[in-house]
């Protein structure tokens, strides 16, 4: 392990230098330090703080963009934001925080460089930490599910699943056995929130597109089904615009299978739990998510469900200098008459609740009060594809175009940076114009293969049988980390 300082440094003049560690580069992450930055350029500029993002990518993914830039409809290099552009007075490190001494004030990383020279983690010393490596998806010990199932939280996974529901296209129409057909043909989505219904609702309205340039597949070959545990499905646009958008997904011949779960998916079978029994070659897993791993590697509270346990002023319970918010913490939420409710993981509430965590840190560092997090829930909107969505927002519910339409100008208004907002604003004025794109790029995920086969050895993926890999997220992120950031050029 090779160690750094663990006292405070000093600058230049000897007054002491405050090193505030944030973990994690997603909304929480990137916006805690994007504030942080503004607000204490002078002290930046003087050496009176540094601030490092330990981050294992070199961007931030904007979530809620993704089943756009799986359908299409956006390029995925728009739907991320480059850290080092965004965070230039900031330390940028591209690693894994393996554990947290916070009594020590240290931090272990592992990087691609301590991986190569197998010496261990790198030993960071802080005064100040934010914690926030987000969430990973929530999988449960489903048979078959780690050999053939599809996770949808990263822009690699998006695109991953893009290419490859196309690539089932072009399997269906050069088959002669109709049980490989119609398995390739068959879409099996598991989970009933924002991201397996935005996904769902995007990708069929791309496929069913896709079938004008195919001589032999027509749209109701296809097959569409989502699989959700409990009675409704996006609960948070509440109960009458859910049952509207159950009406509207079978309206377009989509199975929804509520009350059901997926009880095995072995041998490209998917099994639910009413007897059900569907061919499939497409098993996608959206059915929640939980805390990061880190967590547990830490000296830090945690409630009963994983999360760091927090106070409204966003600081770990019982402990100083450490501060939290968006999935991985446990935040009261002050406006409910409920005891004991939090704030719910998701986007909205992390992207506010960094304003009020940047501005308690500064207060924190010169010694003023802190402020508490209270942010009534306003309402969601979700998109059904193309045109299509709904909306319960301060009361008022939306469905159809009005609804599609304000999805769409609200994310928009929350992507970061005047840059991403025109370019992805474009791109929607362009795809108005002119055709979908329904090209596949599965060969971008294995670009070795061609070069191995010509060089004589044997490719370490299949060059043109890529849909019999099992789907790996973890190695497509691997090489996001070691290839170009998708944000930088």
């Amino acid at each position: 392990m090779v160690k750094a300082a663990n006292s405070r440094d000093t600058t230049p003049d000897s007054s002491p230098r405050t090193r505030i560690l944030i973990v994690g580069g997603g909304y929480v992450g990137m916006y805690t330090a994007l504030r942080l930055q503004q607000k204490l350029k002078a002290e930046l500029a003087r050496g009176r703080i540094e601030m490092t993002v330990v981050t294992p990518e070199p961007y931030m993914t904007y979530q809620p963009f993704l089943p756009e830039a799986a359908a299409g409809a956006i390029s995925p290099r728009h739907v991320v934001v480059p850290l080092r552009r965004v965070l230039a007075k900031c330390r940028i490190l591209i690693g894994e925080v393996r554990a947290v001494d916070h009594a020590k004030r240290t931090a272990i990383v592992a990087t691609l460089a301590t991986e190569e020279e197998g010496a261990g983690g790198v030993q960071l010393g802080y005064d100040e930490l934010v914690i926030a490596p987000g969430s990973i998806s929530r999988t449960l010990p489903v048979p078959g599910l780690a050999m053939y199932g599809i996770g949808f939280k990263s822009v690699e996974e998006a695109i991953g699943l893009r290419n490859h529901v196309l690539e089932q296209m072009d399997i269906a129409s050069s088959t002669r056995e109709p049980a490989l057909r119609d398995a390739a043909l068959t879409f099996v989505f598991v989970g009933g929130g924002f991201a397996g219904v935005e996904a769902l609702g995007e990708l069929e309205d791309m496929a069913r597109y896709a079938t004008r340039y195919y001589h032999n597949i027509k749209p109701e070959d296809l097959k569409w089904v989502l699989v959700e545990a409990t009675s409704r499905i996006l609960p948070e646009v509440g109960e009458e615009m859910g049952t509207y958008a159950v009406r509207e997904l079978r309206r377009r011949n989509i199975d929804v299978r509520l009350d059901t779960r997926l009880d095995s998916c072995e041998n490209r079978i998917a099994v639910l739990s009413d007897g059900t029994r569907l061919p499939t070659r497409t098993v996608v897993w959206t059915a929640g998510v939980k805390p990061a791993p880190v967590l547990a590697s830490t000296d830090l509270p945690l409630n009963e469900r994983g999360r760091l346990k927090c106070t409204p002023r966003l600081t770990v319970e019982g402990v100083e200098h450490a501060w939290a918010a968006g999935d991985a913490a446990a935040v009261p939420d002050v406006t409910s008459k409920v005891p004991g409710a939090e704030t719910a993981p998701n986007a909205q509430h992390a992207v506010r609740q960094t304003k009020v965590l940047a501005e308690n840190i500064i207060a924190s560092l010169r010694g003023q009060p802190l402020k508490e997090y209270a942010h009534a829930y306003v309402g969601s909107v979700a998109s059904l594809g193309l045109h299509k969505g709904v909306a319960h927002v301060y009361g008022r519910k939306l469905k159809g175009y009005p609804a599609w339409l304000m999805h769409r100008v609200y994310h928009l208004s929350r992507m970061p940076t005047f840059n991403r907002k025109a370019r992805i604003l474009a791109e929607w004025t362009l795809s108005g114009l002119f055709k979908r794109e329904i090209v596949s790029l599965g060969s971008l995920e294995h670009p070795r293969a061609e070069f191995e086969l010509a060089a004589g050895a044997v490719p370490s993926r299949p060059l043109t049988r890529r849909h019999e890999d099992p789907p790996n997220g973890a190695k497509g992120r691997r090489q996001s980390r070691t290839g170009e950031d998708p944000g930088e050029s």
